[in-house]
């Protein structure tokens, strides 16, 4: 799935089918439902998940949380736009096998 289908698909009504609890909650927060992008996020302790973890926090405006996240996760605190940062984890985590 390519970053474009990615945006296409939220239009629909559930996040595609097989994708990772990480994409599902930037799925939701694609479609401005923090509460279950944030839930799709916890639902997960990989690193993935804490990534995007740390993006729903800064989204919230809590950047101290956010920093513990972007600790967990292993990635640098960004400090982007909020859509471009949701744009790069997504192209990332799309290109994972």
């Amino acid at each position: 799935m390519t970053l474009d289908d990615f945006r296409r698909s939220l239009a629909g009504t559930a996040p595609p089918a097989g994708v990772s609890p990480a994409l599902r909650a930037l799925w939701h927060q694609g479609r401005g439902d923090w509460q279950a992008a944030h839930e799709a996020a916890q639902s997960d302790d990989g690193a993935d998940a804490a990534w995007v973890h740390a993006h729903l926090h800064r989204v919230e405006g809590d950047d101290s949380n956010a920093g513990y996240w972007y600790r967990r996760s292993r990635q640098p605190h960004c400090h982007d736009p909020l859509d471009v940062e949701w744009s790069a984890i997504a192209a990332a985590l799309l290109d994972r096998p």
